[in-house]
Formats: C-alpha cells, sequence, structure tokens
C-alpha cells in the first residue's frame, strides 16, 4: 500500500485561538498570495472559511520560494503550527482573524488557470458566466453557505418527520402520463414501442396509494418535474418535502406543518416562530391583497371603490361595473414624496403587464388635490374616493378598473408589492406567515371551454358544497390550503377523496367520461374499491423554503446546478442533441422541419 502523502486535520474556519500551539495539516484553494518581502501570506480557503497562512523567506527560504510560485485557485496542502497573531496584525472582521499558521512544509496537488471571474462574496458577475463555470461559482463563501443552510434543512426536516412517526418511502421517477396540471416530461420507451413514461410532476397518486396500503404516515424528500415556463422561483426540475397523513381532517394537517415550519425557524435561524399561525379565507386574501398568496409585511391594502363610482360619469369607471368588473385601488401612505410622475408612467405600464388597460390616480400634496380623470368626475366623486380610502395629505392613491374582476385583483395584487419596493416599506428580516384556506374547487379554463380542478381532482369539496358539484361548481369550496411566507407559497395541500362515489362525482364535474377515468386513473379508482382512510396532505416546495430563509430573490441560488429561463442548463449545455441510433432504438423519428 502506498504511503499516505498528507492526511488533513482540520478545516480551515474551525480554528481559533484555542488552537494556539497545535500543528495542522490544512488542505484547500489559494484565495489570495501577499508577498512583503521577508514574509509571504497565502490565504487559504475551504468550505468553512478561510485562514491565513505565512511562509518566512529568513527561516526557510525554499518553502517561501515554493510560495511565492502558488496563484489563485491552486489546490494545496499546508502544514504547520497555529500561532496567535500581532495585535497590530489581528483582524476582528475575519472569523479566524486572530490566529495564522506557520507554514512548514507545501504540497500543491494541481495549478489553475486565471479563473473567469474572481471567487470572492456576493459576486456581481454576469448570471450566465457564473451559470457557465456553475463550479466555481459555487466555491464563493455566499454560495457554500447557501447549500451548507439547504444541508441543515433538510437533515432537520427528516429529523422532524421522523419523530413525528412519518415513514420516509420513495415512489417512481418513471410514471404514467394524467395530464391534470402543467405540461408533463415523457420519456419514451424502449421496450414498449410507441409508450412513454411520464416524469412525475408530483407523487400525488402514488401517496395516496401509499395511505390506502396503510403506511398511516409517508413523507419523502422527492424531485418533481413540469414542463412550464420559468421565472425567479420556479425550476423545471424541483424538490418537494410530500407528506400524506390517514384518518385524519384538515386542523391535524395544518397543525403538524406549522409546528414543521416553526421547527425549521427555530433550528435553522433560532427565529421564533408564533403559533397557530393567522388564516385568511380565500375570498378574503383576493379581496385585500389581490392575490392568494398575499404580502404581510406591509399595508396599501386594497379597498373597493366600485359603489362610490358606479354613476360618476366617468365612462372607464362605470363600464367596468356595468360589465360585471370592479373599480379597485391602494393607498400609498406618504406616497406624494415617493413616487413622481415619471414612476406613475411606469407603474401604469407595469399593470399593464397584468392586462389591465391603465392606471387612474390621485395625488394629495400641500393640500391640494390631483386626479388623472378629474376632467370626468365630479369633486365631490374625488372626496368620496379619498373618503372610502381614508387618504390624507401626502398620500397617493392608485386605482385599477376593468369588467374582468381577475383582471383588477391581478393587477393590484402585483402593484401593492411593486409599490412597496419602490418605496422601501419592507422589512426584509421581517417573517410573516398565514395559511390561506378555502379555495375554490374549480377555475374556468378558456382555453379548454371548462371547469378545471384549482388543485388536482383528488381535492375533497366542503361538505356543505358536495350537491353544488355538478349544479354550480364555480361556487364549490375546497378542503384545501396554502401556507404563504412574504408573498410566495411555500407549500399547499388538501384533504383528498376517498369515496369511489365522491370522486366519480368529481370527475364528472370535470367533464372526464368514463373512458377517460378509466383510461387516465382507473389504477386509483380500483384501489378505493378496498377501503379507503379519510386522508389528506400537503408539499412544500423545498428550494422555496430554502431561498426564502437564505434571503435570496432568486431560486437558482439555492440549488447546486440550476436551469436558466428557457430551461436550458448552460455548464453541460443542455437539453443537446443525441446519436441517431439513440433515437432509432427508442422508435423516434424527428420532424424539425416543420417547427
Amino acid at each position: 500500500m502506498a504511503e499516505k502523502t498528507f492526511h488533513r486535520t482540520h478545516r480551515c474556519g474551525e480554528l481559533s485561538l484555542a488552537d494556539a500551539g497545535k500543528a495542522v495539516t490544512l488542505c484547500g484553494w489559494v484565495q489570495r498570495r501577499r508577498d512583503l518581502g521577508a514574509l509571504i501570506f497565502i490565504t487559504l480557503r475551504d468550505r468553512s472559511g478561510i485562514i491565513q497562512c505565512v511562509f518566512n523567506r529568513e527561516t526557510n527560504a525554499e518553502l517561501a520560494a515554493q510560495a511565492f510560485t502558488l496563484r489563485s485557485e491552486y489546490t494545496v496542502c499546508i502544514k504547520g503550527t497555529v500561532a496567535e497573531r500581532d495585535d497590530s496584525a489581528k483582524n476582528p472582521k475575519m472569523e479566524t482573524g486572530m490566529i495564522e499558521v506557520i507554514a512548514s512544509s507545501l504540497q500543491v496537488f494541481s495549478k489553475a488557470d486565471t479563473p473567469p471571474f474572481e471567487i470572492v462574496e456576493n459576486s456581481d458577475v454576469n448570471e450566465v458566466l457564473r451559470m457557465q463555470y456553475r463550479y466555481l461559482d459555487l466555491r464563493r463563501p455566499d454560495m457554500q453557505r447557501v447549500i451548507a443552510m439547504r444541508h441543515r434543512i433538510a437533515q432537520a426536516t427528516r429529523r422532524f418527520f421522523d419523530n413525528e412517526g412519518f415513514y420516509e418511502i420513495e415512489t417512481p421517477i418513471l410514471t404514467k402520463s394524467t395530464p391534470e396540471g402543467a405540461r408533463d416530461y415523457l420519456v419514451p420507451s424502449r421496450v414498449h414501442p410507441g409508450k412513454f413514461y411520464a416524469l412525475p410532476q408530483s407523487p400525488q397518486q402514488y401517496k395516496q396509494l401509499l395511505m390506502l396500503a396503510g403506511f398511516d404516515r409517508y413523507f419523502q424528500i422527492t424531485r418533481c418535474m413540469r414542463d412550464e415556463d420559468l421565472r425567479v422561483d420556479r425550476q423545471p426540475e424541483f424538490t418537494q418535502v410530500d407528506l400524506e397523513m390517514s384518518f385524519v381532517e384538515m386542523e391535524d394537517v395544518i397543525e403538524v406543518n406549522e409546528r414543521y415550519i416553526a421547527h425549521l425557524y427555530k433550528e435553522i435561524l433560532g427565529k421564533e416562530i408564533q403559533l397557530p399561525l393567522p388564516r385568511l379565507t380565500y375570498a378574503e386574501a383576493m379581496d385585500r391583497f389581490g392575490s392568494d398568496k398575499p404580502d404581510l409585511r406591509f399595508g396599501y391594502e386594497i379597498r373597493n371603490l366600485s359603489d362610490v363610482v358606479s354613476a360618476c360619469g366617468f365612462g372607464v369607471f362605470e363600464n367596468a361595473v356595468k360589465n360585471g368588473g370592479s373599480v379597485r385601488a391602494i393607498k400609498i401612505d406618504g406616497g406624494s414624496a415617493k413616487i413622481s410622475r415619471k414612476d406613475i408612467d411606469a407603474l401604469t405600464n407595469f399593470v399593464k403587464t397584468y392586462r389591465a388597460g391603465g392606471l387612474a390616480w390621485i395625488r394629495l400634496t400641500d393640500g391640494g388635490v390631483k386626479a388623472s380623470f378629474e376632467k370626468f368626475v365630479s369633486a365631490e366623486t374625488v372626496s368620496a374616493i379619498l373618503s372610502t380610502m381614508e387618504a390624507v395629505d401626502g398620500d397617493i392613491v392608485l386605482i385599477v378598473a376593468d369588467a374582468k374582476n381577475r383582471v383588477v385583483f391581478d393587477a393590484l395584487g402585483a402593484l401593492r408589492c411593486e409599490c412597496a419596493r419602490r418605496t422601501g416599506v419592507i422589512d426584509k428580516d421581517d417573517v410573516k406567515l398565514l395559511w390561506v384556506v378555502e379555495f375554490p374547487m374549480f377555475e374556468y379554463s378558456e382555453e379548454e371551454d371548462r371547469f378545471v380542478a384549482m388543485h388536482h381532482p383528488f381535492t375533497a369539496p366542503l361538505d356543505e358544497d358536495i350537491d353544488k358539484l355538478t349544479t354550480d361548481p364555480a361556487s364549490v369550496k375546497a378542503k384545501a390550503y396554502d401556507m404563504v411566507l412574504n408573498g410566495f407559497e411555500l407549500g399547499g395541500g388538501s384533504i383528498r377523496i376517498h369515496s369511489s362515489e365522491l370522486q366519480a362525482k368529481m370527475f364528472d364535474a370535470l367533464g372526464l367520461s368514463e373512458e377517460v377515468q378509466k383510461e387516465r386513473f382507473g389504477h386509483l379508482i380500483e384501489a378505493f374499491r378496498y377501503g379507503a382512510p379519510p386522508h389528506g396532505g400537503l408539499a412544500f416546495g423545498l428550494d422555496r423554503i430554502c431561498m426564502l430563509m437564505a434571503g435570496r430573490d432568486n431560486i437558482r441560488d439555492v440549488i447546486a446546478f440550476p436551469k436558466m429561463q428557457n430551461a436550458a442548463e448552460l455548464m453541460m449545455n443542455s437539453p443537446d442533441t443525441v446519436d441517431e441510433k439513440q433515437l432509432t432504438d427508442l422508435h423516434i423519428a424527428l420532424a424539425l422541419e416543420d417547427l
């Protein structure tokens, strides 16, 4: 057996003044080299942090000469003795700033070309370049901390659910396409020509089947895939903390999951979360915040002006109300000093991206009132609006009108958040968690010209709404619940249908024929014939939890190897073409000329 040439004894950031006098062997990357004549200083970095290593030309000229050849990102092993720095050289801003290592030997494992960007904290390097060299980007200390936090969150998750009596059970990655939601990623089968597996959008049906199998409490940290358009908090492949429970009602599921999130905040960040969490119904969340995932860290709540302006003489307002929509507004406290006329123009363009026709406004400043629509309405109408909004001098009122309430809610819900960012009223250290409950069971799809399940077709309706499933689907509410944090959905779930009869009624309400029901969901329908327990569950987005707990604003920052907004992975150049033989084996012929 070859003799071992080195044995790492410590990581760089683990050493402290208590280790003074110890002989240590450190391994890592060269962060920086400084030549001060008699002394050469090497800053050595590994995942735990950095430490200063000293090479002395007067005591060991040969070793110092070797250290002089080191460059940024060389990987090395340095042996030496920990020593307290001179008082004048101590650096309180550095975790290991009280000590240094007096080097006695140096081994170079590998040299490095000059990297395309400096490996430093909070780099402002272009994201495309970072993703092309993601393995270098991940060396940066802030990225190391984020990935380490993700590991701790995953381990805390496993400990919590194990203590709560949950079994961790894996479910298949290659499964069946049952398109009731986002577009599936499909995998062609070589041994079953013309047939395809689907990658799971979630383990939804499998976890329900596990409840039918009698496992009572299941969870897993699982990979899910959805072929959908991306944004800052969404990836084509993502990780869920997925769970299901038997013989439970909604309160049981809510109670254990809010304790789970409180456990994470306590263990990872040392923050106490007050339980139980507040709740809003879906209807109240939309009315007050224009969103089913409201950010409660600031005000700017929406108010309905429809009654005030329904006969005001301004066609934009009147027609919106007359055609079944509404006129609603938000008040920006002190907005006159914070939002300029140019800003209002930008905000007008902003709401147009949410299909709003425009943005009306009233500005109160120096005791005067200026409204964008004052030519079309009476002073009494403007005064009534200001009274309804409880506006005072210095405020701005921003108004959206549309014949579709959904447009009004979407536009104002996004506008209140945009204004909060522009006016700087958001406390980034604040943690505002809540549950949103009583979601509609269905939403109408104009594209498909039918009602579709807002969550999924296995969600149970409220008991009192069961009779409305086929007669008045728009009014049916679901036993569904989402946990929301600072404007992001952390996780969502529901109590499931466990009755074959009710499940069939649900499929009928969705307009699914018996043939389609059998083809897509026959396995689940069959399983229900053999005794299904009442059950329910929830799935958290682990990536999103990590993003919010780490204080990041881009989900790619908490995933080791993420994809860009066009679903491309730049480092591996994925997706890519494949050999013709592979396509032949899979019985696939490309018709790219048709694209």
